[in-house]
């Protein structure tokens, strides 16, 4: 396997200056703005992207100067990937049991029945920590490794390098106007806000400012270099690692600068991070772990002739993307006819058909929309009839590779621009 030749200097350098260049929240905000009067209410639980970065830079530095993974051998690689998923693994389970004793009435001292599990919790999380920095290194490799076979790169370097950290995330604040589903703010804050602290900010902020609140978890933030969930699953751990690498390869392009410019851009930017996320994952898989891809389904036995086999009729399965979908077309509805009060209502009501069907949802307003809907690569959901997911899908149908889709959509700046670019003869 060719490997990527690191340039210590060169990339440190170059990581001091993109940690600087995508630090959220670096830009001063006018007072008058939604962001401003949101962060009356943040200001001392605030996410700081500036210590998080100056750590994370330096773990990465230090990582860049061992060189590691690239003394492994290829199968050495895929052992250390495994054994990390296999850690965290352990670590979600130990935790949810030990979770599940101290919520346990019958258990009267949590604190020493729950020793064994989390003296070996303990030992996980050490494991964890020595292990955890090598997969790092070499997942930030093989995904350079494939974005240069898919021509995401200059001189065998993707720009900018693919660096991350698998981290707690900050909590995402988000408001929007109560009259129109639109995303006017998102305010970072920190990881491990306790639920009666959330409420009651999203309560105080709806109250005083009149408008819709909701504080989300999110799965990566592109930043410098970028934060990603823990997950235990390898194929969303990459997939979502890529998807921040769009971000910051978008950052350095109009498409990127103009992120906050309008709703419709930060949907563009999102529907195409996730669509090459998903790609790019998909093609490190096929690389490097084509056993994790689904297997092929074999074909059909038996003659053109035979009998279909009539099977029982079973009850319709609740169909979660169609039924947000529903929702949000109503909601839109509801809205634009001035009935704040009962749109609200209706949201309200379609929530509690989602938790009777087992889809946790703490509380679903024009701020849940105006968040979710931004990740429209895929039809229907929370985007409504958002016309930016579907252009976005086709412009890359009809690009000959992800890199050419990436370099077209990179340079446009607005909806019409889009559909410009979708309807042009090939």
């Amino acid at each position: 396997m060719k490997k990527i030749i690191p340039f210590p200097r060169l990339l440190a350098l170059l990581i001091i200056a993109l940690t600087l260049l995508f630090t959220p929240g670096s830009l001063p905000r006018l007072p008058s703005t939604p962001y401003e009067q949101a962060r009356v209410f943040t200001r001392s639980i605030e996410f700081d992207y500036v210590a998080w970065g100056a750590r994370a830079s330096l773990d990465k530095l230090r990582q860049i100067a061992l060189g590691a993974s690239h003394y492994l051998s290829e199968d050495q690689q895929k052992q250390v990937v495994m054994e990390y998923i296999d850690l965290v693994s352990q670590s979600v389970h130990l935790e949810a049991q030990i979770e599940q004793i101290y919520s346990e009435p019958s258990i009267t001292d949590p604190q020493n029945f729950s020793i064994p599990w989390r003296d070996q919790l303990s030992q996980v999380q050490s494991r964890l920590k020595k292990t955890a920095p090598l997969a790092e290194s070499i997942l930030q490799q093989q995904i350079s490794l494939t974005l240069r076979d898919l021509d995401l790169s200059a001189l065998g370097q993707p720009i900018p390098p693919v660096l991350f950290q698998v981290t707690e995330l900050p909590k995402a604040l988000i408001i929007s106007p109560r009259s129109v589903i639109r995303q006017d703010a998102f305010v970072s804050l920190e990881a491990n806000l306790p639920l009666d602290q959330i409420t009651g900010l999203e309560e105080q902020i709806a109250r005083q400012m009149d408008v819709s609140a909701l504080v989300e978890d999110v799965g990566g933030i592109g930043m410098y270099p970028t934060m990603i969930i823990r997950t235990t699953n390898l194929s969303f751990l990459i997939e979502v690692a890529a998807h921040e690498w769009i971000h910051n390869f978008l950052t350095l392009r109009p498409l990127g600068w103009n992120y906050d410019t309008s709703p419709e851009l930060r949907s563009m930017n999102e529907t195409t991070a996730n669509l090459s996320g998903k790609e790019i994952s998909q093609a490190v898989l096929r690389r490097f772990y084509p056993e994790l891809l689904p297997k092929p389904q074999p074909a059909p036995s038996g003659t053109l002739s035979a009998a279909p086999i009539e099977s029982p009729p079973s009850e319709p399965v609740f169909d979660f993307r169609a039924e947000m979908h529903t929702t949000r077309l109503k909601a839109d509805e509801l809205l634009a006819a001035g009935k704040i009060e009962e749109a609200e209502a209706y949201m309200e009501e379609r929530r509690q058909l989602f938790l009777q069907n087992g889809y946790r949802i703490r509380k679903l307003n024009q701020a849940y929309f105006a968040f979710h809907g931004a990740y429209a690569d895929v039809p229907g959901g929370a985007a409504g009839e958002d016309p930016v997911g579907p252009a976005v899908v086709a412009l890359r149908e009809k690009s000959p590779s992800l890199a050419a889709f990436l370099r077209r959509i990179a340079w446009i700046t607005s909806l019409d621009d889009l559909q410009q670019a979708v309807s042009a003869p090939d």
